[in-house]
C-alpha cells in the first residue's frame, strides 16, 4: 500500500507511487478502448463485398490496437460532424423513448433488422432497434447447405438445459442473405474491438456450432450485454422523471436511466457519474429543474426555428381544435400551415397546447389572438382557417371564423374535410328508421360479445380475422370495422352466437344470442343492408384517409370530393342489383332462402266518401327496400356532400384558374384577365392589396409559354418559379393558395402526444413544461439542425456559477 501522505521534507511522490498510478491509468485506458465508436456514426457496410471486407479477428494485435496515449484529448478525437451531442441524448430521452416506440419501421427506407447495417445506426436507430428487438423469420426452418453439406438449423434457436428443460435463444439472429448467425445483444452493445465471430462478421462453421454458441452464451460480455438490453426494456415504461432522483436506484426515470447507460461508454459521464456518487460533488446539473430548464431550451429553439420560417414566408393559416386532458382541462392545439419557401413544400407546425377556460366563439378567439401576438406573428397575415364542425368554431354569427373574418376579410375558412364526410355519414345514418336500426344491430353483436371475457374467448375461437369495434358518434372508422368484420365473416359470427346461445347460463343473453343469430344475421335484409353498408363506408373511408394527409391541396381534395359524388350517383344506378347478388351469395352459403320476407297486409277500412277508382299502389317487398332505404341513403349522400363541401366552390370560383398547368392554357385573355381581376379583390383589404391583377395577368400570360408540357399542379409551378424575381406576384398567388388547409388532421394528431405525455400518472404537469415536452416530441425532426453549442452557452450564461463552471 503507498503511503497516504508524503513525507516531511518530500513535495513529490515517490516512484513506487508513480508506477502504480501509471498502471491503474494504463488499465481505464485500455477498459475505454473503442467506446467513442458507439458516438460515432458510420456509413454502412456493402452486403455484397462484406466478404471482402471481413476482418480476421485472430491476427488483430489487440495490444497495439489499445495503446492509446494518456493524455488524449477525447473532444478532439470525434469530428464534429459525426458526434451525438450527449447533452441531446439525456435530455431528449423521453422524446427519443416516444418517438421509437411509435416510428413504423417500414417508412424508414432500409431494413434495420439487417446485422450488416447495425454498427452504423445511429442512437435513434439504435433506441429503436432496442425497443423492437431481433427481428427472426421463423419460416426457415433449414438454411441451404454448404460445401460440407452442412447448414443452418431452426433448432439453434432453442436452448437445452442439463435437466431437459428449454429455453429460447432470443439473441440468436439469423441472416438469410449472408447465411450467418449473429448475437443482437453483443453485436449492437460491443465496446470497442471484439473477439468472436458472432459479433463482427457472423458465424458459418456448422459443424462446431453448438460448441460455439455454448461457449458464447455463458461468457462474461455476453451476460453483461443481456443485462444492458434487458435492463434498457424494461426501463422504456418509465417517465421521463421517475419516483426518486437518485442514480443506480429503481424508477428513477429514463433521463437519470441513460445518464447511467452512457456513462458505462463514455470515460467523462463515468467520471462525472463517479464524483457524484462518491459525495465528492454536489452542484451535478441532475436535478429535475435542470431538466425543465434544458427541456424548455430546446422547445424555445424549435420554436423559434418555426417562427423564422413562418416569418420568412410571410402568409400562413391557423389550424386549431380542442380537447380535454385527463386533468379536465380544455387544451387547444395550435396549428401553423406555411410554405417553406427555402424547399417549396407545405409544412404544418405545431406551436403549443393553450389552455382554454371559455370556450365560446370570443374565449377561443381571444386566447388565439394573445397567442400570435406572444409569437410576434401578425393577425392580418392570416390567409386560411382550419376547424372541426363545432358550432364554436364554424358558426357564422359568434364563431371563431366570423369573429376573425370581421377583421381579417382574407382569412378564408375551410371546415374540416374529414369532419364533414363524418357528418355525411351521420347525416346518412339517420336519414331512415331501417337505417338506425341496423347500426343498432352491430353495436348489439360487439356488445354481446365485448360484456364478457368468456363470450369474447369464444367470439375469437370462432372469428379468426377481424373483430368488431364499438361504434363511434365522432369516429366513424369504427363504423367500416365492425361491418367490415361482419360483412367478411358472416358464418363464423353466426357460429360464434349460437355457440353463446347454447352455453351462456344467462337466460337473457341466451335469448339475446339466439336472436340475433336467426332473425338478424338470418334475415335476408341485413345482408343486403350489411352489403350496402361496407360499400359506401369504405369509399368514404377511401377519401378521408387520402384528406387526411398533411401536405394536402385543396384543388386535389375538390378532385376527391367531386369523385366521391359521381361514384354515388353510379351507385344509385346499378349498386343494389349488385348487392342483391352478393347476399344472394352469402345467403346461399348461411342456408338462408335468398327472398325478402313478406309482412302481412293489413286491411284498412274504407270511408264512405273515399274513390273507389282510384288504384293504391303497392311495392314489392323487394321494390320497397330499394325506394324507402337504398334510395334513401345514397340520395341523401349526394346532397350532405354538396351542401357540406360548398365552400370549395367557392375556392375554385376564386382559385381555379391556378389548379393546374391545363388551367392556365386553356382561359383566352379576357378570361384570364378576369380571374385576375377577381383574385385581386378578394385579396384586398383597406387598400392593401397582395397581388396586383394586371400584373398577375401579364406574368401568367409569359408562365405559360414557359411551362413545359404535361400537366403540373401549385407545387410544380412553384418549385418551377423558383429562383426566378420575375413572377412575385405569380409566386404570391400560389403561396396564399397552397397556405390553404384542409383538414385539421395536423392537430388531432398532437392530441395522441398529449395523452402520452400528461398522462394519469402526469396529470400536475405544467402547461410550459407540457408544452416543452409536446414540441420535442412532434417536431423532432428540427432538432438535428439545432445548435447546441449555443444552447449550452445559453443555459450557462444563466448565473455567475456556471459561467466559471463551464468556461
Amino acid at each position: 500500500m503507498p503511503p497516504k501522505s508524503l513525507p516531511k521534507g518530500r513535495k513529490y511522490d515517490c516512484g513506487y507511487v508513480k508506477r502504480k498510478k501509471k498502471i491503474r491509468l494504463e488499465k481505464l485506458t485500455q477498459s475505454q478502448s473503442g467506446a467513442i465508436e458507439k458516438f460515432i456514426i458510420k456509413e454502412p457496410q456493402n452486403v455484397e463485398n462484406i466478404d471482402a471486407d471481413i476482418v480476421d479477428v485472430q491476427t488483430v494485435d489487440i495490444e497495439n490496437a489499445e495503446n492509446v496515449n494518456n493524455n488524449i484529448d477525447v473532444e478532439n478525437v470525434v469530428d464534429d460532424n459525426e458526434s451525438v451531442d450527449v447533452e441531446n441524448e439525456n435530455v431528449d430521452d423521453d422524446n427519443e423513448i416516444v418517438r421509437a416506440e411509435n416510428v413504423d419501421v417500414n417508412d424508414i427506407g432500409y431494413d434495420i433488422f439487417d446485422p450488416t447495417i447495425w454498427d452504423s445506426l445511429d442512437s435513434r436507430m439504435r433506441d429503436l432497434l432496442v425497443t423492437k428487438g431481433p427481428k427472426r423469420d421463423c419460416s426457415i426452418v433449414k438454411g441451404p447447405k454448404d460445401k460440407f453439406s452442412r447448414r443452418f438449423l431452426a433448432n439453434w434457436y432453442t436452448r437445452v438445459l442439463p435437466n431437459g428443460e428449454t429455453c429460447d435463444r432470443d439473441w440468436l439472429v439469423y441472416s438469410k442473405e449472408l447465411d450467418r448467425v449473429f448475437c443482437f445483444c453483443c453485436k449492437v452493445f460491443k465496446r470497442g474491438i471484439t473477439i468472436g465471430q458472432l459479433v463482427n462478421e457472423g458465424f458459418s462453421d456448422w459443424i462446431h456450432v453448438n460448441q460455439r454458441l455454448k461457449e458464447h452464451e455463458t461468457c462474461m460480455e455476453h451476460v453483461k450485454n443481456m443485462t444492458t438490453w434487458y435492463e434498457l426494456r424494461q426501463k422504456k415504461n418509465l417517465a421521463f422523471r421517475g419516483h426518486n432522483e437518485k442514480l443506480y436506484q429503481n424508477s428513477n426515470g429514463n433521463f437519470l436511466g441513460l445518464i447511467e447507460m452512457v456513462a458505462e461508454f463514455d470515460p467523462i459521464i463515468q467520471e462525472h457519474v463517479r464524483r457524484i456518487t462518491d459525495d465528492n460533488l454536489h452542484v451535478h446539473y441532475l436535478g429535475h429543474r435542470i431538466q425543465n430548464e434544458l427541456i424548455l431550451l430546446l422547445a424555445s429553439e424549435i420554436k423559434n426555428e418555426i417562427i423564422r420560417k413562418i416569418k420568412q414566408t410571410k402568409y400562413f393559416s391557423v389550424i386549431l381544435d380542442c380537447t380535454p386532458d385527463v386533468s379536465h382541462q380544455e387544451q387547444m392545439s395550435l396549428i401553423i400551415r406555411y410554405v417553406n419557401v427555402s424547399s417549396n413544400r407545405i409544412e404544418e407546425s405545431f406551436l403549443g397546447f393553450l389552455n382554454v377556460d371559455d370556450t365560446t366563439g370570443q374565449g377561443l378567439f381571444d386566447v388565439l389572438q394573445d397567442e400570435l401576438k406572444k409569437l410576434d406573428l401578425d393577425l392580418f397575415d392570416v390567409r386560411g382557417q382550419g376547424y372541426d364542425n363545432g358550432s364554436n368554431m364554424k358558426g357564422k354569427h359568434q364563431g371563431v371564423q366570423k369573429r376573425f373574418l370581421d377583421i381579417n376579410p382574407r382569412a378564408f375558412y375551410t371546415p374540416c374535410g374529414c369532419h364533414s364526410l363524418n357528418l355525411v355519414l351521420c347525416d346518412m345514418a339517420n336519414s331512415c328508421r331501417k337505417a338506425k336500426e341496423f347500426f343498432g344491430v352491430v353495436q348489439r353483436i360487439y356488445t354481446i360479445f365485448a360484456n364478457s371475457t368468456k363470450r369474447w374467448q369464444i367470439l375469437k375461437d370462432n372469428v379468426k380475422g377481424w373483430t368488431p369495434k364499438s361504434l363511434s358518434s365522432t369516429r366513424w372508422e369504427s363504423h367500416i370495422d365492425s361491418v367490415k368484420a361482419i360483412r367478411l365473416q358472416m358464418s363464423d359470427f353466426r357460429e360464434a352466437l349460437l355457440e353463446v346461445s347454447e352455453n351462456d347460463s344467462d337466460s337473457k343473453i341466451e335469448s339475446e344470442a339466439k336472436s340475433l343469430a336467426t332473425n338478424e344475421l338470418g334475415d335476408f335484409k341485413f345482408l343486403v343492408a350489411i352489403v350496402i353498408w361496407y360499400e359506401i363506408l369504405f369509399a368514404i373511408n377511401t377519401v378521408s384517409k387520402l384528406l387526411q394527409s398533411s401536405d394536402m391541396l385543396i384543388d386535389f381534395a375538390m378532385e376527391k370530393i367531386k369523385g366521391l359524388i359521381s361514384f354515388f350517383e353510379e351507385y344509385r344506378e346499378t349498386g343494389f342489383k349488385n348487392a342483391l347478388n352478393y347476399a344472394t351469395e352469402i345467403a346461399l352459403e348461411l342456408n338462408i332462402d335468398p327472398v325478402f320476407s313478406q309482412k302481412r297486409k293489413i286491411q284498412r277500412k274504407r270511408q264512405f266518401d273515399e274513390n273507389l277508382s282510384t288504384a293504391s299502389v303497392e311495392l314489392s317487398e323487394e321494390e320497397s327496400f330499394r325506394v324507402n332505404y337504398f334510395l334513401y341513403l345514397v340520395d341523401q349522400a349526394v346532397v350532405s356532400l354538396k351542401t357540406r363541401f360548398e365552400q370549395y366552390q367557392q375556392y375554385e370560383s376564386i382559385f381555379g384558374f391556378l389548379f393546374s398547368s391545363q388551367n392556365l392554357q386553356l382561359l383566352d385573355d379576357a378570361t384570364l384577365n378576369s380571374c385576375c381581376s377577381n383574385l385581386e379583390e378578394r385579396l384586398k383589404h383597406n387598400e392593401q392589396f397582395d397581388v396586383v391583377g394586371k400584373e398577375l395577368c401579364v406574368e401568367l400570360r409569359l408562365l405559360r409559354n414557359m411551362l413545359p408540357g404535361g400537366k403540373m399542379g401549385p407545387i410544380d409551378i412553384l418549385k418551377f418559379l423558383k429562383g426566378m424575381n420575375c413572377f412575385p406576384n405569380t409566386i404570391i398567388a400560389y403561396r396564399i393558395l397552397l397556405t390553404i388547409p384542409v383538414t385539421v388532421a395536423s392537430a388531432e394528431r398532437s392530441f395522441s402526444k398529449l395523452k402520452l405525455l400528461k398522462s394519469y400518472l402526469r396529470s400536475t404537469m405544467l402547461q410550459e413544461r407540457l408544452n416543452g415536452l409536446a414540441l420535442i416530441a412532434i417536431e423532432n425532426n428540427l432538432l438535428d439542425d439545432i445548435q447546441y453549442e449555443d444552447l449550452i452557452d445559453e443555459f450557462a450564461s444563466k448565473n455567475a456559477a456556471r459561467m466559471s463552471r463551464f468556461k
